[in-house]
């Protein structure tokens, strides 16, 4: 029986883990938590915010998804928005879901990410 959503893992090019690192700390106010010792060899980073936590692992052939991603709640989403902006991420309005406020933004090396606030 399924309980919960544990975490999300995103790829990234190999050696892009400060360029990602400084867009989850600085731009989307995440903290980053250690990998253990074995997992860290493997390259890549952990985030997490509260309950959601992401997975950034390192993968040679690296091309970001076109279509998936990760569909992450929040408050106050004109605010959020506006600091995506502030920091030069992108910012895509979409209306297309019924009693919800979303955008869709993307990482430094193209990974897709929904933002939503209910109603």
């Amino acid at each position: 029986m399924l309980v919960a959503l544990d975490h999300v893992q995103l790829a990234i090019p190999p050696g892009s883990e400060d360029t990602v690192r400084a867009y989850y700390v600085d731009v989307l106010g995440m903290t980053e938590t250690p990998k253990p010792p074995v997992l860290a060899a493997r390259g890549g980073c952990w985030f997490r915010a509260g309950p959601v936590h992401l997975h950034l692992g390192a993968e040679q052939d690296f091309r970001p998804a076109r279509r998936a991603h990760p569909g992450l709640r929040v408050t106050g989403i004109e605010a959020y928005a506006a600091r995506l902006t502030a920091h030069g991420a992108p910012v895509t309005w979409d209306d297309a879901l019924p009693g919800h406020r979303r955008f869709y933004s993307e990482d430094p090396v193209g990974n897709r990410l929904e933002f939503l606030e209910p109603r």
